[in-house]
């Protein structure tokens, strides 16, 4: 059984009717985007709640074995000669206890996003495309698709139209866009519809790649 994650929630009216599931990167926490909220145009959009998990904590291989916030663990700087399966699977029921949360509270799957930083977009990714329901759709966020030889045979078929809205720095050292651009390919392979967006920054988000966001929301939440 997974462990509850604590979360920050946000709610832009009254009873809201759609949700977005939003998971920060490596070290940072659930406040990391919650200042992006009040930046979004959701003007077009219905009430929306949002919900903004912590990971645990765990030491990180990549960082001298240095504890902090992850959702899984790194073992190499190219992110997937060898990774952390155990974590990213753990961290996978987590979120879809969140969904099932979300569910309980009376959101179908289908009004729900999933969302992601860096370590947060893998886990979109990963928890995303096996889910069972369709969801509203999945932002990825200067990340990439892990166990990506997995994913072929694990995905569900419910997801296989879900919107996929990625988004990449072409200067970013940490997740370098090459790797992001390998995702985006392989899942074009796999058929899905991929909304590509690139920017001059670094491993970070900026004004224009917020204003792309409240925008891809409006889409698929409206």
């Amino acid at each position: 059984m997974a462990t509850q994650l604590d979360t920050i929630q946000i709610e832009t009216a009254p009873n809201p009717s759609a949700a977005v599931i939003w998971m920060h990167g490596l070290g940072a926490d659930g406040s990391d985007f919650v200042p992006i909220v009040r930046e979004l145009d959701l003007s077009g959009c219905p009430a929306i709640r949002f919900v903004f998990p912590t990971a645990g904590t765990m030491p990180v291989t990549i960082n001298g074995g240095y504890v902090m916030r992850a959702w899984y663990d790194i073992f190499t700087p190219d992110l997937v000669r060898r990774e952390d399966e155990e974590g990213l699977r753990n961290s996978q029921a987590q979120i879809e206890e969140l969904i099932a949360q979300e569910k309980a509270r009376g959101i179908p799957a289908e009004r729900i996003v999933l969302a992601g930083f860096s370590q947060g977009c893998a886990m979109t990714l990963q928890t995303g495309l096996r889910h069972p329901e369709k969801l509203a759709g999945l932002m990825c966020l200067s990340g990439y698709l892990p166990l990506a030889a997995k994913a072929a045979e694990e995905r569900n078929a419910a997801n296989q139209d879900t919107p996929i809205f990625m988004a990449h720095g072409r200067l970013d050292p940490v997740v370098v866009i090459e790797r992001a651009e390998k995702s985006r390919e392989l899942l074009k392979q796999l058929g899905y519809k991929v909304e590509w967006h690139e920017y001059p920054m670094q491993h970070s988000v900026c004004g224009e790649e917020v204003a792309d966001i409240g925008r891809w929301l409006g889409n698929v939440l409206a």
